[in-house]
């Protein structure tokens, strides 16, 4: 890994790739520091301390909530957005004909997204001074769809965020890796130097020591699963196209342990956070029965409480299956195979094939469902054993760090394939 981030620093062109990433980065954190007018921070902090919902949605906004900069909604409507939009495409006769006319079909889906993502921001905007402005003390004085100050808040929001998936999509054409896993992940990072910081004024040796086994085990096994994969062997028969015969090949489909990413966490953990969300502004009604309802959904769904914790896993293992049936199909692959002439070794064209990958397909996705799972509920295990360690600090989120891991490696992945072509033109020349 080393040896490939010193070589592409060598390389002009990957060296400007990498720079123009970090410039990139440098805007989307001066713009997380530039606040909303008309917000008072200490609400804020004190609010978003104590609301779980509006930490997952700082996280994945890259930081930008817990300051409620004009960034403050991040990319989250555009990951909504395009969740949404691969969630049609398995159900919407258009979308999936576009899905499989190739580039020309990606890029008419990827503006569908964009569009999308402009009504998303104005719907989440709006939430979000919603609730800012119910809080004690509010975060916002006041919240009027007619008053001027409320509208140029959110547009001011939408604007950020359509300003920030520009960015993002700057980054992936011109840069290195996925424009809006980097926004993310720098969110992500930029958070460390200040939990640092707080575990060094109260230090404690064994927690440190074990935070570092932890993160060294954990860090494993999430390369070690993402990385998985199952390889179907493909067998390619001798066809003939015009006057040309092409002799027949062999190679494999690799299928992956994860296909679905961190997107069943995210579903799962909105799920259980939403009930606890709607009973937290009933807890004090003044009809009792209202009132007691509240509370008894917000004490069953405590998140140290072990409902909270079974509800989670499975919740999350339910998810895995869901979304890895809409983007994997199994009919489809098997129908691809038998147009270009390819076959399982043992395994008859058609729907044979077909029952056979989505045997394969559910099993492994155990594995990846299992492996979620733990992901998920990890924090909050291991906050029994280190309650007032480094962990805690910390935050060492299984989700945080799940997408920590996965962009590192995506990009080594990037880097080494664009030096393997610098490679590969240098030896043609």
């Amino acid at each position: 890994m080393f040896d490939a981030l010193v070589n592409a620093f060598r390389a002009p062109d990957i060296r400007r790739r990498i720079f123009f990433v970090l410039g990139m980065l440098v805007i989307f954190r001066f713009l997380a520091h530039v606040p909303v007018p008309g917000v008072s921070q200490t609400a804020l902090t004190s609010f978003l301390e104590q609301n779980q919902f509006l930490q997952l949605l700082n996280l994945f906004s890259g930081g930008g909530l817990s300051n409620f900069s004009v960034v403050a909604m991040g990319v989250n409507p555009y990951i909504n957005a395009s969740i949404i939009m691969q969630l049609m495409s398995g159900v919407v006769p258009r979308l999936q004909a576009l899905s499989r006319e190739g580039e020309y079909g990606r890029n008419k889906i990827n503006q569908y997204t964009r569009y999308l993502t402009v009504p998303m921001a104005f719907i989440q905007s709006y939430g979000y001074l919603a609730i800012l402005s119910t809080t004690d003390p509010p975060v916002i004085s006041a919240f009027d769809l007619t008053s001027f100050e409320t509208l140029t808040q959110m547009f001011t929001l939408v604007a950020g965020t359509v300003l920030v998936m520009w960015i993002g999509e700057l980054i992936t054409e011109r840069g290195i890796g996925n424009g809006i896993s980097f926004i993310i992940f720098a969110g992500i990072v930029s958070q460390l130097p200040g939990a640092i910081a707080a575990f060094l004024e109260t230090p404690d040796v064994a927690a440190g020591v074990a935070f570092v086994v932890v993160a060294v085990v954990s860090v494993a096994v999430i390369v070690y699963i993402q990385e998985g994969q199952r390889r179907i062997p493909i067998q390619y028969a001798s066809r003939v196209r015009g006057r040309r015969m092409y002799s027949g090949g062999a190679t494999f489909l690799p299928l992956r342990v994860n296909q679905a990413g961190v997107i069943p966490i995210i579903f799962a953990v909105s799920i259980i956070l939403f009930p606890s969300q709607i009973a937290s502004y009933f807890s004090n009604s003044e009809i009792s029965l209202v009132a007691d309802v509240s509370n008894g959904v917000i004490s069953f769904l405590n998140p140290q409480g072990i409902p909270y914790i079974v509800s989670y896993f499975l919740l999350t293992v339910g998810f895995t299956y869901f979304y890895t049936a809409f983007t994997f199909k199994p009919d489809e692959t098997a129908d691809q195979l038998r147009k270009n002439g390819g076959f399982i070794p043992g395994i008859r064209p058609g729907t044979p094939t077909r029952d056979y990958l989505a045997r394969v397909v559910f099993r492994i996705s155990i594995a990846g469902a299992l492996f979620l799972g733990i992901v998920a509920v990890s924090p909050v295990i291991i906050s029994f054993f280190f309650r007032e360690s480094i962990i805690g600090s910390l935050g060492l989120g299984g989700t945080a760090l799940l997408i920590v891991v996965s962009v590192v490696v995506e990009t080594m992945k990037q880097l080494e394939a664009q030096l393997m072509m610098r490679n590969y033109e240098g030896f043609i020349r």
